[in-house]
């Protein structure tokens, strides 16, 4: 089912002395295409749950509409628009049994789309085992791991077919293993059904492992949109290069003179195509090669084996903020612990240029020629 958001924004009227309102969802227009899983990403704070309460029916826009492929839902009440919910906090009725948990939405099913016990039954049993719990039915939730319990409600939100799946941070409650197996059969089922998947999540890492295509928010607003490895690559301004990656965009304090980047006093890379101004310089974590004779120096702190890689660990006086700048190289490299500083050359794709006001993005080179193209 293809989701069309038409210029829909979400405003709460102040209560407090300051009288401002607040806009939680600021015109937002985008179609989400049928099929497809999608990650709506940002820091807390950014609206993206809200977001999610307007496309469930949970929450009633303040400007704007709602479609489901041709169908305007907008003014349409939740249990109307075919829709399946995970919740953070899973939302089990712990006095039920997992198969009596996944039943419960078909049993309020009433009049012509009212089911008969045997086919109820069936379609619960069929939701188990795709989510793999149907060796679990007999059980509480109190019984069940957490993983296991985010199952038995992704059995529940998919047990009536739905149009749109939706899920609200459903593995913020999970450790870092279980998470990681828990979105790979989100993932798994998403793609066994085609049921098309609206993710809300604050880490890019989950959104981008597993979305077809991400969307980026802050304060409510979109900032781009697209498939997570092209919005990784190309940021649309400071805020998107900074909030994906891990580790974080190293940043500093630059300037462009006669097409070439300065971090400090270094002529560090070549940016045709760049007017002379104060840019904010951003470089990838793998945008770093150890030179020994590189145009870019840092004060080495430490560095640290990471198996396959080696992260080195510096800092410089143009940092953006006092975080230590950190710089992925290969393990066929070796650095001079016992050196004050380590000097790099730089990767041209994996550095990122932005104005110092707007923090919007500056093109060079190859990739200006592509953007004017």
């Amino acid at each position: 089912m293809k989701v069309v958001l038409d210029h829909l924004t979400k405003k709460f009227v102040s209560r407090g002395k300051d009288k401002r309102d607040i806009i939680a969802v600021n015109d937002f227009n985008f179609e989400i295409p049928d099929g497809k899983l999608i990650g709506l990403l940002g820091p807390s704070g950014c609206g993206k749950s809200t977001a999610l309460n307007l496309i469930s029916g949970l929450e009633v826009p303040t400007h704007g509409r709602i479609w489901f492929g041709d169908t305007d839902v907008t003014d349409l009440q939740p249990e109307n628009r075919g829709v399946g919910l995970v919740f953070q906090n899973y939302a089990l009725y712990p006095h039920l049994t997992v198969l009596q948990n996944i039943l419960f939405p078909l049993q309020n099913l009433k009049g012509k789309d009212k089911l008969s016990k045997e086919v109820m039954k069936e379609k619960a049993l069929e939701a188990a085992r795709l989510v793999q719990i149907d060796q679990l039915l007999d059980r509480k939730p109190g019984e069940l791991s957490g993983g296991q319990q985010q199952r038995v409600a992704i059995a529940r939100a998919l047990v009536k077919t739905p149009s749109v799946l939706l899920l609200d941070e459903p593995l913020s409650n999970l450790d870092a293993r279980l998470r990681l197996q828990t979105r790979e059969e989100i993932k798994r089922i998403q793609q066994e059904t085609g049921v098309t998947t609206i993710f809300v999540t604050h880490d890019q890492e989950e959104a981008m492992s597993i979305s077809d295509l991400i969307i980026v928010m802050k304060l409510g607003v979109i900032h781009q949109i697209g498939k997570p490895q092209e919005v990784y690559d190309d940021p649309t301004n400071l805020f998107v290069a900074e909030f994906l990656g891990t580790p974080p965009i190293n940043v500093f304090a630059g300037r462009v003179s006669q097409e070439t980047l300065y971090i400090g006093e270094e002529a560090v890379l070549p940016v045709p195509g760049i007017s002379d101004q104060e840019v904010w310089a951003g470089i990838r974590p793998e945008g770093f090669l150890l030179d020994d004779q590189g145009p870019f120096t840092c004060q080495l702190l430490r560095v640290e084996v990471m198996g396959r890689d080696i992260s080195v660990v510096s800092t410089h006086s143009n940092s953006k903020t006092d975080k230590a700048i950190r710089s992925i190289i290969s393990t066929d490299n070796t650095v001079d612990k016992s050196s004050k500083t380590v000097r790099f050359s730089l990767k041209p794709h994996k550095v990122l240029i932005f104005n110092k006001e707007t923090e919007e993005r500056l093109y060079f080179g190859q990739t200006a020629a592509k953007t004017e193209g």
